[in-house]
C-alpha cells in the first residue's frame, strides 16, 4: 500500500484503541489532594517570588490547576507529603510565565492509548520552550488522556538532538511536565549518547526509566501486539514506519495546529467556567461536552 503525503496535524481519535487508568485513592492520599486543592484555593494565595502585581494566579493559570494535574503533581512526589508537590506547582507556574507560548511543536499522529506522538526534530524546535505553555500540547489530550509518547531519531546527526539538549528534555519532563510522559521512543542511538543514558540512569526516576524504548517496533496492529505503539495510519513514514509520508511546511502545519488547539480550548475553557471555573475541577468533566 502506497503512503500518503500529509502536510497538517491529524485530529484526535474520538476514541483510542486502549485506555489507562489510575488506581482509587487512599484515604490519606485524599487529605494530601484535599491540602493541595485547598492551598492554591485561597483567597489570600499569592505565588511566592513574585510581585504584588503578579502574585495572584490568572484565570488559565487556575483552568491549569485541574484536579488531575494536582494529582500528577503528587505521583510525581510520591505522595510524601502536601508541601512538596506545592513547591513544585508553583515553580512550575513560575516557569509557564517565563516560556509564555513560543514553542513549535511538531504533533502528529495518536498511539493505542489516544496519546499524541511529539516528535523531536530540533532544527524546528526550540529547546529552551520545547514543551513551554503551548496550547498546543495540552489540547492534543482527549478526556481520559494525561501523557505523550516523545519520538527522537539521532539517524542525522545535523538535524537531531545533542547531548546537551537529550539533557534538557529529560530535565523539563521531569521537573515541569511530571507524569506527562507516556513513552519516550528512540532510534539510531549513538554510542555517546548510550553511555550518557547509562551514566545517568540512577537519577532517573525509575518509572521514567521504563517508558524509555530503545530502537523499537514502533508499529503494530494494536495494543496485544506486544512491545508496538502505534497503527500505521498514525505514525511518520520516514524512519518509524508509519503510512504517513509527513513533510513540515511550516505555512502549512502551523496554522492548522493552531487553530485546532485554539477551538479545542476554547471548548474546554468555556465549559470549565459553566462548571464553575475553580481550581481542581477534572479535566474529564469539562473536556466531555455538556448533554
Amino acid at each position: 500500500m502506497s503512503s500518503s503525503k500529509a502536510f497538517a496535524p491529524l485530529p484526535p481519535p474520538e476514541k483510542p484503541l486502549a485506555s489507562v487508568s489510575h488506581p482509587e485513592l487512599s484515604a490519606t492520599q485524599l487529605e494530601l489532594y484535599k491540602a493541595v486543592e485547598t492551598h492554591f484555593s485561597a483567597e489570600s494565595f499569592k505565588l511566592p517570588g513574585t510581585s504584588e502585581q503578579e502574585s495572584s494566579l490568572s484565570e488559565k493559570e487556575k483552568f491549569w490547576l485541574s484536579h488531575e494535574c494536582i494529582l500528577r503533581y503528587l505521583r510525581a512526589v510520591k505522595w510524601v507529603n502536601a508541601e512538596q508537590a506545592i513547591q513544585r506547582l508553583e515553580a512550575t507556574l513560575k516557569w509557564r510565565r517565563e516560556f509564555g507560548l513560543n514553542s513549535k511543536e511538531i504533533l502528529f499522529g495518536f498511539d493505542y492509548w489516544g496519546r499524541p506522538g511529539f516528535y523531536m526534530i530540533p532544527r524546528l524546535v526550540k529547546i529552551s520552550s520545547l514543551f513551554g505553555c503551548s496550547s498546543a500540547v495540552s489540547t492534543s489530550w482527549s478526556p481520559g488522556v494525561e501523557t505523550l509518547d516523545l519520538l527522537i531519531n539521532f539517524a542525522d546527526k545535523a538535524k537531531n538532538p545533542s547531548l546537551g539538549q537529550a539533557r534538557e528534555i529529560l530535565h523539563i519532563l521531569q521537573t515541569h511536565y511530571p507524569e506527562r510522559l507516556g513513552l519516550a521512543l528512540i532510534l539510531n542511538v549513538p554510542w555517546i549518547l548510550n553511555a550518557f543514558f547509562k551514566l545517568i540512569s540512577p537519577f532517573i526516576d525509575p518509572l521514567t526509566r521504563t517508558k524509555m524504548k530503545f530502537n523499537p517496533t514502533v508499529v503494530g496492529s494494536g495494543p496485544d501486539t506486544a512491545e508496538t505503539f502505534f497503527v500505521k495510519e498514525q505514525v511518520m513514514k520516514e524512519s518509524w514506519g508509519g503510512d504517513i509520508d509527513f513533510e513540515y511546511k511550516h505555512d502549512e502545519y502551523w496554522p492548522k495546529l493552531v487553530k485546532m488547539a485554539e477551538e479545542r480550548h476554547e471548548s474546554w475553557f468555556n465549559r470549565w467556567k459553566e462548571l464553575g471555573g475553580k481550581i481542581g475541577i477534572k479535566e474529564v468533566d469539562y473536556k466531555t461536552p455538556a448533554v
